[in-house]
């Protein structure tokens, strides 16, 4: 089970499907509470790994370069690199 895994070593699919199994057992109602305050904790570091993996590719599709024609001629430098 990618529960195993920690979440800062996870790819962008492996958090997606990491936090849909969270989700799914919250809304199952039958874990007990303590239980449901770690799988929050953990959905809520999910959902964050998520979010930056989400933003490092939307930087890189802004860095792709385009040509006088819209096609791709390679890459610019992000801001701070």
């Amino acid at each position: 089970m990618s529960g195993d895994k920690p979440v800062g070593e996870m790819s962008f699919e492996e958090a997606m499907k990491a936090l849909e199994a969270v989700v799914t057992r919250l809304e199952s109602g039958d874990v007990p509470l303590e239980q449901s305050i770690a799988l929050y904790e953990r959905g809520a570091a999910l959902k964050k790994r998520c979010e930056a993996k989400l933003k490092e590719a939307e930087e890189k599709v802004a860095a792709i370069t385009l040509d006088e024609e819209g096609q791709p001629t390679g890459t610019r430098p992000l801001d701070g690199e």
